[in-house]
């Protein structure tokens, strides 16, 4: 049975779970089966509505992993969270064989490559099969090598002309237009004014009738207001879902769902006065 997401109803709140020795931010990264489990129900408890599942960093410069290894991280945690919780649930992946392993569970994929990697038509077909959400986010060439192409002359233009081609291509490989979310990707090919301006332009980019995931958390373009440490950039993180909450996101993606869950909250109540 296909399941829906209540978007426009309230902003989601999708929580991080890495199944990684490697993401930017300590904390996320879950060792074992049982940690991820247990923090996916944490993150029930404290208002998720999606837990989102990745086994490979995806930080700048990080390192590739192979098909196999990330589904060996993935899919036992995938099916824990299945099992243990109620929450929609998402696998953060751009390789098509990792999201076939998966395609029976999960709901989503949260595709950083908007389609637009080596794998993406088999990965927009699995996704049209399986009547799937997808997550078309944007960047330029790879986690290794995408801050060498964070140029842009306009970035919020270029960035939504390049949404623009992912869409396309979603909707030609028959994924559902309700199917389709798409992501500016803070952090991903930008430099900090670049992150800045295309928070800034979330009117422009919901206006194109698709609703919008904003993945802001801990990042470093929150640097001069929190510091080096992504530890101590909880408070800037909760002041920018805010703010890109009442830009128009629909999901924010974070690392800390109860206060993330309390700004919603409070940020739709002021949005719906």
């Amino acid at each position: 049975m296909t399941v829906s997401l209540p978007i426009g109803k309230k902003t989601l709140i999708m929580g991080i779970i890495n199944v990684t020795p490697d993401s930017f931010y300590g904390r996320s990264r879950s060792g074992g089966v049982e940690e991820a489990a247990e923090k996916a129900l944490r993150f029930e408890d404290h208002g998720a509505d999606i837990i989102d599942v990745g086994g490979e960093s995806t930080r700048p410069g990080s390192t590739a992993v192979s098909v196999d290894e990330e589904i060996r991280r993935v899919m036992p945690v995938i099916e824990e969270v299945k099992k243990r919780t109620h929450c929609f649930i998402s696998v953060d992946t751009y390789k098509a064989p990792v999201a076939r392993c998966a395609a029976d569970i999960v709901h989503m994929v949260n595709d950083i490559s908007g389609l637009k990697s080596e794998t993406s038509a088999d990965l927009a077909r699995i996704v049209a099969e399986k009547d799937m959400y997808i997550v078309l986010m944007h960047m330029r060439g790879t986690p290794q090598s995408m801050q060498d192409f964070a140029r842009y002359t306009d970035v919020y233009s270029q960035v939504s002309e390049e949404l623009d081609e992912s869409i396309y291509n979603a909707a030609a490989a028959g994924i559902a237009k309700e199917r389709i979310i798409i992501d500016p990707g803070i952090g991903f090919a930008k430099k900090a004014g670049h992150n800045l301006s295309l928070l800034k332009h979330i009117p422009e980019l919901r206006s194109k009738g698709y609703p919008v995931l904003v993945g802001l958390s801990r990042k470093s373009f929150l640097k001069p207001y929190s510091g080096d440490d992504p530890e101590a950039r909880l408070v800037s993180t909760v002041a920018a879902n805010a703010i890109s909450i009442f830009q128009g996101a629909d999901i924010i993606r974070v690392h800390d769902v109860q206060e993330a869950r309390e700004t919603a909250r409070l940020v739709d109540d002021i949005k719906n006065a």
